[in-house]
């Protein structure tokens, strides 16, 4: 299939793109990477009556870290956020997490402020930052407001950022001392988006044991689920091949749903293992993070 006809508009600056989502009265997308937008207007699962194209606003392409967040404009590709050293180095998750993102070509190109957005429950970002408790700051004509990571994702594929704004940039917390992280997700394919999937920080006790731990997961509901695992795995020793109370909590928590790829006991079955391997990563990387 093809798109229907649809009206475009390419702003050379921040002010012209607000202004022109202001001033229109039809649905108006913001076009970035176009990944996940031009392929649900192929099928015509989406239908807007306006493109708004900020690829010229380059102001909107940077990764930085600064006041203790990592700071991603609304123009960076997941390939500049996967190779930035500064950013990998604050917060381990984004590359750790990234690298499971589809393909080098969509990675290419597709934006990570975007695929937050998109507000899809089987995307690895929409986790991430559900995980780290981030932010989202967005712009309209009449001013800025920043959405925390807890009322972004209201549903599949529908976000808090409303008629007229535009996702600037996305904060993601700087990793606290004595804290590590981990990922493992589950597809049919690599690249493919994920059957299940399991983003999990732990961080250590000022006497080396295990202090608590979380984990969002994908794929098993509407948005991102965060599960808080303290419960089952404070004052544990760090150095344990695995804590299967963790998973076993994990699973109890989770109710996900059936469909063509797998069905809910499928994947609840998944989130426990999942739950297990990103867990161990995250207390190895605590280990490291405490030793250095």
């Amino acid at each position: 299939m093809k798109p229907r006809p649809v009206g475009y508009l390419r702003p050379e600056s921040v002010a012209d793109a607000l202004a022109a989502l202001a001033a229109t009265d039809v649905e108006a997308k913001v076009l970035a990477g176009g990944q996940s937008l031009v392929p649900l207007m192929s099928m015509r699962l989406a239908a807007p009556d306006l493109l708004v194209d900020i690829n010229r606003l380059a102001e909107l392409s940077y990764v930085r870290v600064a006041d203790g967040q990592v700071h991603v404009g609304a123009l960076a590709r997941h390939a500049e956020v996967l190779a930035n050293p500064a950013a990998a180095a604050a917060q381990p998750l984004l590359r750790q997490a990234l690298r499971f993102v589809a393909h080098p070509a969509i990675r290419n190109r597709g934006t990570t402020v975007g695929s937050i957005v998109h507000a899809d429950p089987a995307g690895e970002m929409p986790a991430v930052l559900a995980l780290l408790a981030g932010q989202v700051r967005v712009a309209s004509a009449v001013g800025q407001r920043s959405i925390p990571a807890a009322e972004f994702f209201l549903g599949p594929l529908e976000s808090a950022v409303q008629p007229g704004e535009l996702a600037m940039e996305v904060q993601f917390p700087v990793l606290p001392g004595s804290a590590g992280t981990g990922f493992a997700e589950i597809s049919r394919r690599r690249g493919d988006y994920a059957v299940c999937g399991a983003a999990a920080m732990a961080w250590l006790a000022s006497n080396g044991r295990i202090g608590g731990a979380r984990a969002a997961y994908l794929s098993v509901g509407p948005s991102p689920v965060v599960v808080d695992l303290t419960e089952a795995v404070e004052g544990a020793a760090p150095d344990a091949a695995s804590v299967p109370a963790a998973a076993s909590l994990a699973r109890a928590r989770l109710d996900p749903g059936s469909d063509i790829h797998a069905t809910g006991g499928y994947r609840r079955h998944l989130a426990g293992v999942l739950t297990d391997r990103a867990l161990a990563e995250a207390l190895a990387h605590a280990r490291e993070t405490r030793a250095a």
